[in-house]
């Protein structure tokens, strides 16, 4: 009975032996197909449109409405008297489909005007939200302050 029972195993281990001298007569596995190196690119993508996204991607500065003039006075906004130091957080690029000059983060308990000031001393000011989770600031907040919009900046917030 054992002898029945190590017929198969020694049947499956011959023939994976098959493949490895098929692999070693041909100088490497016999499973690739194809050229052997990688090909260019035949096409290119249109200038609003990203490859990973798809045809119905859009640049950043399509989806930002707000004016160069509306960031302009926002960045040129003194702080505020009586204004206090709410905690610092790192932000995540929030909705673009919410307009406007904005920062959603848990240490703001109601919608108020304040601030944000980055690592590099640029202050902001702009609508303060309520949220729940990570911390997420507006798409025009993030180009008004020219950061990266796949990065994660740390800011101090500011409010009443």
């Amino acid at each position: 009975m054992r002898q029945l029972a190590l017929l198969p195993i020694l049947a499956l281990a011959l023939s994976g032996c098959a493949l490895f001298q098929k692999e070693a007569s041909t100088g490497g596995p016999a499973s690739i197909t194809g050229p052997s190196e990688a090909q260019p690119a035949t096409e290119i993508a249109e200038s609003g449109a990203t490859a990973a996204l798809g045809a119905n991607a859009v640049r950043a500065a399509v989806l930002d409405t707000t004016s160069s003039a509306e960031k302009a006075a926002a960045l040129a906004a003194p702080a505020q008297a009586g204004e206090r130091e709410l905690g610092r957080v790192v932000v995540a690029l929030g909705s673009p489909a919410d307009k406007g000059l904005w920062l959603s983060s848990v240490l703001v308990k109601e919608v108020a005007q304040g601030r944000i000031v980055t690592a590099e001393g640029q202050s902001l000011t702009l609508e303060l939200r309520p949220g729940t989770g990570a911390a997420l600031l507006s798409l025009a907040a993030f180009q008004a302050l020219g950061l990266s919009l796949t990065g994660l900046p740390e800011v101090t917030v500011y409010g009443p």
